[in-house]
């Protein structure tokens, strides 16, 4: 689930969100500020990049693009109504078996994207986690979230410049100020939280023509938001197919950008998704508080946080009691109609780490979580988190000599491998003792 919900909004409010606390630091001049042309389109600079690159002294006429479509399933790109994504996937590296990594949510795996590693070494498992400390639900939109160094940064200390073009209020914050330019999404969507894909693109764009990155990491969010929302997400999918098609108009945009500007044939295209989507009817709906609560021991001594295809259960009580709690929660949730499966976090295919305590459930296909209130904390039919949402489109296209053409590859290509393919094409280590992922080219 990636649109905030009612129960708070994820978020602890006696907490300014970074999202806000940016724009209030551009506006008081504490952070550098370019508006872009005619128009007025707001970037923020990271502070020392002129003496960065002249401390470097790299430049290369390469170029590579991360376009992550949000909450797209790869089917979808077969639909008819995705010319200009099926024509890049037919004419690059595509991988039919790629997938979302756990828990399949837009921020873990977006990070995983950057980093090339899991969650248990990144430090972030999910959209939403209990912070301990704080004693509250929050989103993980915090650059101080992410717990390992990035691609941006390793190609930033190689004197290289790097822009994110993010549509999403908590990518914006999670990622922080760790590129070299970073555009300032607006206009937002209230409520959830992003902003539309055709400002998106106009400021990849802008960027492109203003600061030519070597690498640009884009968040297109209305895909996944309209899946989100629309009602009609078991029938017609009505809004979802308007979403596809004008998102596609709109990478076909970018990439007529680039053949004309000269630089396709330098260029590497990284396209994927970071889930894909499954609907539920208003019937199949799992909320485990209720259940929890009615055990003698877990009364009062959990709390969840709902990812939509997942939840994630905090154990709160004496920690001489987890692993009977754990075995309690476990049976409890396994028994509630819709449930998948419910995972000790510590299972060892897992790798999510503390952050995500104690027990990770997930639902089953056409189903959701709806906690700690059955009816309110997730109203919405489109989620994902959960195995069902685990496929993804993700191909490599693009001019560059170092890009297949027409290639098909059965490998199990993931999310993690997107860093470590971009450290490969610029040059840099790419190997195990960096990154879990693989390099694709």
């Amino acid at each position: 689930m990636c649109t905030p919900t009612p129960h708070a909004g994820h978020h602890d409010s006696r907490e300014e969100r970074p999202f806000a606390r940016g724009l209030g630091e551009l506006r008081t001049g504490r952070r550098t500020a370019i508006t872009a042309g005619a128009a007025g389109l707001l970037f923020s600079t990271l502070a020392g990049t002129q003496a960065a690159r002249a401390a470097g002294g790299a430049d290369t006429r390469r170029r590579a693009y991360v376009l992550v479509v949000d909450g797209c399933r790869p089917e979808e790109i077969d639909s008819g109504l995705t010319p200009n994504l099926h024509a890049l996937r037919g004419g690059g590296l595509r991988f039919p078996r790629a997938s979302s990594m756990p828990v399949m949510e837009t921020i873990p795996n977006h990070v995983m994207m950057m980093t090339g590693q899991r969650p248990d070494r990144t430090g972030v498992p999910a959209n939403a986690i209990l912070d301990r400390e704080l004693g509250a639900i929050r989103d993980m939109d915090r650059a101080s979230d992410i717990k390992v160094p990035t691609v941006i940064e390793r190609l930033n200390r190689r004197g290289l410049r790097t822009g994110t073009v993010l549509s999403k209020e908590y990518l914006y914050g999670v990622f922080g100020e760790r590129a070299t330019h970073r555009w300032e999404p607006m206009p937002i969507i209230p409520v959830a939280g992003y902003a539309p894909d055709v400002f998106t693109m106009q400021a990849t764009l802008a960027m492109l023509e203003e600061f030519d990155p070597h690498l640009v990491f884009v968040n297109l969010g209305d895909i996944d938001r309209f899946g989100h929302s629309d009602l009609t997400g078991t029938t017609l999918q009505l809004a979802r197919r308007t979403a596809l098609a004008a998102t596609d108009a709109l990478v076909g945009r970018f990439v007529e950008e680039l053949k004309s500007s000269g630089r396709w044939e330098h260029s590497m295209l990284v396209v994927l998704a970071d889930h894909s989507m499954d609907w539920s009817l208003p019937t199949q709906v799992v909320s485990l508080q209720a259940p929890l609560e009615a055990d003698p021991l877990l009364a009062g001594n959990v709390v969840i946080a709902d990812n939509g295809g997942a939840d994630l259960v905090y154990w709160t009580g004496p920690s001489s009691r987890r692993a009977e709690a754990v075995r309690r929660i476990r049976a409890i949730a396994e028994e509630a109609e819709g449930v998948l499966k419910a995972w000790d976090r510590r299972a060892g295919w897992l790798r999510l780490g503390p952050e995500a305590g104690d027990v990770v459930v997930f639902c089953r296909a056409g189903w959701r979580f709806s906690d700690p209130d059955p009816l309110t904390s997730n109203p919405i039919p489109g989620n994902h988190g959960h195995p069902a949402t685990r496929a993804i489109p993700f191909f490599l296209a693009g001019g560059h000599p170092r890009v297949p053409r027409g290639k098909t590859s059965s490998a199990h290509a993931r999310t993690l491998d997107v860093a470590p393919t971009v450290a490969s094409f610029f040059g840099l280590p790419s190997g195990a003792a960096l990154y879990e992922g693989r390099a694709r080219v």
